[in-house]
């Protein structure tokens, strides 16, 4: 099993990037996938998720309306677009895979994620 996620860099405040996670060795429809991020000295949080059965969508509070997650269920992908990025987005960035039926209670739940990917850098510049 393989998550790789890419497309972090550095940004100003105001910029834009768009991550992506490649999976492979698992049934990418039966899965729901989510980003999480975690900036020095605090917790992982979890940014968003996506259900690949049903492409319901979960985000955070303090993301809504800015960040948009995607899939490409043909090429196995998840993506993360982050717009009007802000300084206190800076963190490492993962995504994980959820084998059970994501839903609003427990999407932002570490445990409920078997797999997870390496993490890709987000630092936004005031």
């Amino acid at each position: 099993v393989q998550l790789v996620e890419s497309g972090g860099g550095l940004v100003q405040a105001g910029g834009s990037l768009r991550l992506s996670c490649a999976t492979s060795g698992f049934t990418f429809d039966d899965y729901a996938i989510g980003w999480f991020r975690q900036a020095p000295g605090k917790e992982r949080e979890g940014v968003s998720c996506i259900s690949s059965r049903d492409g319901s969508t979960y985000y955070a509070d303090s993301v809504e309306g800015r960040f948009t997650i995607s899939s490409d269920n043909a090429k196995n992908t998840v993506y993360l677009q982050m717009n009007s990025l802000k300084p206190e987005d800076t963190a490492v960035y993962y995504c994980a895979a959820d084998p059970g039926p994501a839903n609003s209670l427990y999407w932002k739940v570490l445990s409920e994620y078997d797999y997870w990917g390496q993490g890709t850098q987000v630092t936004v510049s005031s």
